[in-house]
């Protein structure tokens, strides 16, 4: 019992895994689609802020999902006897999660101050 339930942990680690892998490459996408987007416009119109928005909202939604990956990958690892290497890489997905999280909220902050009309100053 004790092999087919360290087995059961491997097989849930590494697709909990390659789901974050393939999360984490969507958001590399999607982020910098966001960042081409925004470099097309140097003024607000309806249109684009109805695009951000909608990339903003697809972009949140997928570092939620990391989120609730990496929590997952936790769980995982705790209900395991973690080992040194994976240690290592959950740590690393932490981080991954970290920097697109603080580039998201950056690119945000960036492009709500710098496009709508109300917030500049002339």
């Amino acid at each position: 019992m004790g092999d087919s339930s360290l087995h059961f942990q491997e097989t849930g680690w590494e697709e909990l895994r390659k789901e974050a892998r393939k999360i984490e490459g969507d958001l590399d996408v999607k982020l910098s689609s966001y960042a081409k987007l925004a470099s097309r416009f140097t003024h607000s119109t309806s249109g684009s802020s109805r695009s951000w928005k909608s990339m903003e909202m697809e972009i949140q939604s997928l570092l939620e999902k990391l989120l609730d990956i990496n929590d997952a990958m936790s769980r995982c690892a705790a209900s395991a006897a973690p080992t040194t290497s994976i240690n290592q890489k959950l740590a690393r997905h932490r981080d991954i999660l970290h920097e697109f999280t603080q580039v998201s909220v950056f690119a945000f902050m960036f492009n709500t101050l710098l496009y709508q009309p109300d917030n500049l100053v002339n």
